[in-house]
């Protein structure tokens, strides 16, 4: 009994130590396998970053060959972009200087700068090419306070679907405008006490709203009972206007004779003033002239004018004016829309603040403050 109990622990030591070797082994083996599997999968990878850092690298090179190579080669351009690049102490022929670029981007190839944008609203998820089954051609902005909120509603369902809206709120009453349909898709912006310039200033940068081929900066006190804004466009085209405003009813309160409504009439862009106003017929205020509180300009006029605006602008006087430096021939190219008119009801903007001086300008006269401010020479 004692010789087979040794011979059977001995039968399960070979075993066991058989198991453990062979164990050993296929981890080794295992082992191995994954390390040449790793090493050949990091391989892979830095030959595919290198492979694609290549392929962007040369199609960078060759989207620069191509923009200097369609230029004749003893070109005038050609010759510049040769010396800019030599100036910048690029003597490397595959370093990119492109001297047409827009400013600060130079350093990059053509093809991949976006230089404008517009207020088109994005989804967070999904294929970017569905993300616009419209696209709004028209942009419409308002500065606007919370206590004229049915007023803008009102003049906001005046147009369509191809206009992008845009508040500028100087109350900073945002969410309160939540209520309206609308709203969801309108661009707010919200800073308070400012006047609508400011806020066209900063926020209506001309490769901003490149997207819409009429920008229109309203005020909130607007009557549009009468209006309908793509018969509105309708006429613009019509006419050839590129500064244009739909024409006012007579009311309470002062208007330029060039803005006030004329029965029987598409359009007019020449009237008569009192006695020694209009300097040239073809001069404002009798031509070339709108107000302020409901313009609406071209892309191509837009641009112009966005940099006329001086950062400490407020309330635009004198801007009117000066507009018709934007596009020749002045007196064919402004007018009033007269078969499109709004009723301008006057409500002070911006609270209290504004009202006193309100006062103040309705004593001294519009007219005078005109030239009190602004050198002749600016106008004509």
């Amino acid at each position: 009994m004692t010789g087979n109990n040794h011979r059977s622990g001995s039968s399960r030591r070979s075993s066991e130590s058989c198991r453990l070797t062979v164990t050993t082994l296929l981890g080794l083996a295992l082992g191995f396998f994954l390390g040449i599997s790793v090493e050949s999968f990091y391989a892979f990878k830095l030959n595919l970053a290198s492979s694609l850092s290549s392929t962007v690298s040369m199609a960078l090179i060759e989207s620069d060959k191509f923009s200097m190579s369609t230029l004749p080669s003893n070109s005038v351009s050609h010759q510049n972009a040769e010396k800019s690049s030599e100036r910048h102490g690029s003597s490397n022929p595959l370093k990119i200087y492109v001297e047409s670029n827009p400013r600060g981007t130079k350093l990059l190839a053509p093809g991949i700068i976006v230089s404008e944008s517009d207020f088109y609203l994005r989804r967070l998820w999904g294929d970017p090419v569905e993300d616009l089954p419209t696209r709004p051609r028209y942009l419409v902005a308002f500065a606007v306070g919370f206590d004229q909120s049915k007023n803008v509603d009102a003049a906001v369902k005046k147009f369509s679907n191809d206009f992008t809206v845009m508040l500028f709120h100087y109350d900073g009453r945002v969410s309160e405008w939540e209520q309206f349909e609308w709203s969801q898709r309108a661009i707010h912006v919200s800073v308070r006490k400012q006047a609508k310039w400011w806020y066209a200033k900063r926020f209506l940068h001309p490769d901003v709203v490149a997207a819409y081929d009429y920008v229109f900066v309203w005020d909130e006190d607007l009557g549009l009972k009468n209006f309908d804004a793509e018969k509105y466009i309708n006429l613009v085209k019509k006419y050839g206007l590129e500064i244009s405003q739909p024409a006012v009813e007579p009311s309470r309160g002062l208007t330029w004779q060039m803005t006030v409504r004329k029965s029987h009439s598409e359009v007019h862009k020449e009237t008569s003033e009192k006695p020694g106003w209009c300097v040239n017929p073809h001069f404002p205020p009798c031509a070339a002239f709108v107000e302020m509180m409901a313009p609406v300009f071209s892309k191509a006029a837009w641009r112009c004018v966005w940099h006329m605006l001086q950062n400490d602008l407020v309330h635009g006087w004198g801007l009117d004016f000066a507009v018709r430096r934007c596009v020749e021939p002045a007196y064919m190219k402004i007018g009033v829309v007269d078969s499109q008119w709004i009723v301008h009801q006057a409500i002070p903007s911006l609270g209290n603040q504004v009202r006193q001086f309100s006062l103040t300008l309705s004593k001294l006269g519009i007219f005078s403050i005109y030239f009190a401010f602004f050198p002749r020479n600016l106008f004509f």
